[in-house]
C-alpha cells in the first residue's frame, strides 16, 4: 500500500459521552464516515445520556499527557479536533503537546455547556483555553452561547455575530466559525465563517427536531476530517455543514431526550 493510499489520521481530544451521541465517540464515528482513521484522547468521563449530563470525572494533566505522547510518537496525525477540555491543567498539557506536534489542521470546539444545560468548563479553564489554544487553532467553532461567553456580548442578530467574531479574533483566533443554530429563525440555520476577517455565510434549511445531541462535536470533527483530506477551510466547512444537516434529517430518534444525529448517513447514502 502506498503512502498516498493510507487513511488520514484524525485525533480527537475530548470527553467521553457513554451514550455515544457526542464527544469522542461521535468524533471517531465522524472521522470514519469520511474515510479517516480516528484516534482519541479522553479528557473527562461524563455521566450522560440523551436526557442530560449528570456528572463527570475529569482526567488530570498527567493522564492526558500520558495518552497524547504515545499517539504523536507513533502516528502521523493529519488533523486534530479538541472538544471538552474541563480544567486549566488539562488545557495547558494539550496546548503544549499540540504546539510540539507541528500539526497545522487544528479545530478547537470551545465546549462550555452541554445541550441539556450542564456547565462543562469554568471561567479559569475558559481563559486558559482562549489564551493557550486559540493561537494554535486553524479554526475555532463556537455556537452562539459559547461566542457570547467568550466575547462578553449578547448575540441576537447578524451584526452582533460580526462584532463577537471580531472580539474572538482579537483574542488570538485566526479564523472563527460562529454556528447560528441557537438564533431564532423559522426558515434557515446560518453559520458565519470568518477567514482572516472575511465573512462567508453557510445557510441550511432549519429542521424542526429535538435530534440535536452532538451536532457541535460532529461539525467540528467533520471539518477536521475534511482538512485532513486536503480540502481548504471554506470547502471543509461547507462539506461538513451539509453532512450535519443530512445527519440531523436522518436522525435515528434514539433515547428519551435529544436524539443523537445519524453519523452513518454518508455511508448509508453510498450503499443506496
Amino acid at each position: 500500500m502506498s503512502i498516498e493510499s493510507l487513511p488520514k489520521v484524525c485525533l480527537t481530544i475530548a470527553g467521553l459521552d457513554p451514550s455515544g451521541g457526542a464527544g469522542i465517540v461521535a468524533d471517531v464515528k465522524t472521522f470514519s464516515a469520511f474515510g479517516c482513521y480516528g484516534a482519541a484522547v479522553v479528557t473527562s468521563i461524563t455521566f450522560q445520556n440523551t436526557t442530560g449530563v449528570f456528572g463527570a470525572v475529569h482526567q488530570d494533566g498527567a493522564t492526558v499527557r500520558g495518552q497524547l505522547e504515545p499517539v504523536f510518537a507513533d502516528l502521523e496525525v493529519a488533523a486534530i479536533k479538541t472538544g471538552m477540555l474541563p480544567t486549566a491543567e488539562v488545557i495547558q498539557e494539550v496546548a503544549a503537546s499540540l504546539d510540539r506536534s507541528g500539526v497545522e489542521n487544528i479545530v478547537v470546539d470551545p465546549v462550555v455547556r452541554s445541550t441539556s444545560g450542564f456547565d462543562l468548563i469554568d471561567d479559569v479553564a475558559l481563559a486558559a483555553l482562549v489564551d493557550l489554544l486559540f493561537p494554535l487553532a486553524l479554526l475555532v467553532t463556537p455556537n452562539i452561547p459559547e461566542a457570547e461567553r467568550i466575547s462578553g456580548i449578547k448575540i441576537n442578530d447578524p451584526e452582533s455575530i460580526i462584532k463577537a467574531a471580531d472580539i474572538i479574533r482579537s483574542k488570538g483566533a485566526r479564523n472563527v466559525l460562529i454556528k447560528g443554530g441557537h438564533l431564532e429563525n423559522e426558515k434557515l440555520s446560518t453559520d458565519h465563517l470568518f477567514i482572516d476577517g472575511e465573512l462567508t455565510k453557510f445557510d441550511a434549511v432549519r429542521i424542526k427536531t429535538t435530534a440535536t445531541h452532538g451536532t457541535g462535536c460532529t461539525l467540528a470533527s467533520a471539518i477536521a476530517a475534511n482538512l485532513a483530506l486536503g480540502h481548504d477551510l471554506k470547502s471543509s466547512v461547507r462539506i461538513s455543514k451539509d453532512f450535519v444537516t443530512e445527519a440531523i434529517r436522518a436522525a435515528p430518534e434514539i433515547g428519551k431526550g435529544h436524539s443523537p444525529i445519524n453519523h452513518l448517513v454518508r455511508l448509508q447514502e453510498s450503499d443506496s
